[in-house]
């Protein structure tokens, strides 16, 4: 019953989806389904990295901490997502913290094991490489917005990468599914909670974001997008 729930679980996630029966049955065999609650971590920073978890429930909170214990969201992941991704064909420690923000469920795949079924099944592998080639291109993003856009226009791009990752559309509103406080919207840019609780304000005058009943971002993502052409 245990191995049928996994595979059951694992064949919700893209990278799992066309799989043949001997392809997924290796997979499974090597997974295992755990609960987290909220505010546990599933590892810290500094730690072997040894597994890669897929989220089936949930939703985690990518993190750093530099020596002085500020913090650098790197993201917040939800279901269908895997992570970390920097967990496959290198060896060392987990780059960052993963802390649990809600009670979530994981499948857990031991990373040496999982290599070796890669390296077996070579159509697995190349949706592998999609995965992670697809997060490069996020970080290089990322990065040109560091080096060519000034703090107003990357508190911009954020809300509007928030709204591809973080969010559900309601007509011609994106509604954020995660409650963000200013300073882990500043934590995710390295910038003040002071600069970036002026920019909201700045952005809720303009009506291009706005909070609903419930205290969450509503974002027009289309009139947002033109303050950055």
């Amino acid at each position: 019953m245990k191995v049928e729930l996994i595979k059951g679980l694992l064949q919700n996630f893209s990278l799992f989806k066309e799989l043949m029966e001997e392809e997924i049955d290796p997979i499974v065999e090597i997974s295992h389904l755990r609960t987290y609650l909220a505010k546990s971590f599933v590892f810290m920073q500094g730690e072997p990295l040894d597994r890669v978890f897929f989220i089936y429930t949930g939703k985690v909170k990518i993190h750093k901490t530099d020596l002085s214990g500020k913090e650098q969201i790197v993201s917040i992941l939800q279901a269908g997502e895997m992570f970390p991704h920097a967990g496959f064909f290198r060896t060392g420690n987990f780059p960052a913290h993963a802390e649990v923000l809600e009670e979530t469920e994981l499948i857990v795949i031991p990373v040496e094991q999982f290599e070796k079924i890669l390296l077996k099944y070579p159509e697995l592998s190349i949706k592998m490489f999609k995965v992670l080639g697809e997060k490069i291109i996020d970080l290089q993003n990322r990065l040109e917005e560091k080096i060519l856009c000034d703090m107003y226009q990357q508190i911009v791009m954020l809300f509007l990468r928030l709204c591809k990752t973080n969010a559900v559309r309601k007509n011609d509103l994106y509604k954020l599914t995660s409650h963000f406080t200013n300073q882990e919207l500043a934590n995710m840019i390295g910038t003040s909670r002071e600069t970036m609780n002026r920019t909201i304000n700045q952005l809720r005058n303009k009506k291009l974001i706005m909070l609903d009943e419930d205290g969450c971002f509503l974002i027009h993502s289309a009139k947002l997008g033109e303050e950055i052409l």
